[in-house]
């Protein structure tokens, strides 16, 4: 199961869609339009795609929660994120699939920053990266290279985790290091990323920093009230 969310991606939704189903057809996918206010509803309808239709905006925490929920529900062996904005390429989509089904982790995130290849974002985003990249490890002892990537696979066991645990606001990092303080085992694997396609990202400006600044107290405030475990919660 691959899920994409979707807030004011009207201009990206489809391209996207259209493009994992031409690239994977054999695999599902659900849109989480988080209470859209442009056209992105009505594109979903028109298209007749599986999504969900929140009735208030989630932020990417609730929506991606709400997902997982559904993918547990529908008894999936792998459940997939994918950005709706068309920066993740769904040609490695089994790039970071097929580690979940060899067993070999948990969780596979998607980076960027392994072979260096593809569009790399700005300097200012890759230091932050670095930065929490950095915290992750001082905090779990596991080193993850692109702690923002949202494209990523986890297996049956870690949706089951995420169907009742997951940040509201900006999860990605948070979502690694609570993987990893339980038990989880979260490896990367190469891929190319794209720029996004249309319309304008949430985190730009003013923004980024109190990104920074939230993300970085929440992880502290993770770390200790997670209880750190070994072998990841059933």
């Amino acid at each position: 199961m691959v899920l994409i969310p979707c807030y004011n991606e009207e201009s990206n939704i489809v391209t996207t869609v259209e493009h994992l189903r031409a690239t994977c057809p054999e695999v599902d996918f659900l849109v989480i339009n988080d209470c859209s206010t442009d056209g992105s509803a009505a594109l979903l309808r028109e298209k007749n795609y599986p999504f969900l239709d929140l009735p208030v905006n989630l932020g990417i925490g609730g929506g991606m929660q709400c997902g997982y929920q559904y993918a547990v529900r529908n008894h999936y062996d792998v459940t997939v994120q994918m950005d709706g904005d068309g920066q993740h390429d769904p040609a490695y989509l089994y790039n970071i699939v097929q580690p979940v089904l060899d067993g070999a982790c948990d969780m596979c995130i998607g980076s960027r920053f392994i072979t260096n290849e593809g569009f790399q974002t700005s300097f200012m985003r890759r230091v932050g990266i670095r930065f929490l990249s950095g915290m992750i490890y001082l905090l779990s002892g596991h080193k993850v290279l692109d702690v923002t990537s949202g494209f990523r696979a986890v297996n049956t066991r870690l949706a089951q985790y995420f169907s009742a645990h997951y940040a509201i606001d900006y999860p990605e990092p948070e979502a690694i290091l609570a993987s990893s303080l339980v038990g989880f085992r979260v490896k990367e694997a190469p891929v190319i990323m794209h720029e996004r396609q249309g319309g304008a990202s949430s985190i730009f400006g003013f923004k980024s920093a109190y990104y920074m600044i939230k993300v970085s107290l929440a992880l502290i405030i993770d770390r200790f009230s997670i209880r750190k475990q070994k072998g990841g919660r059933p």
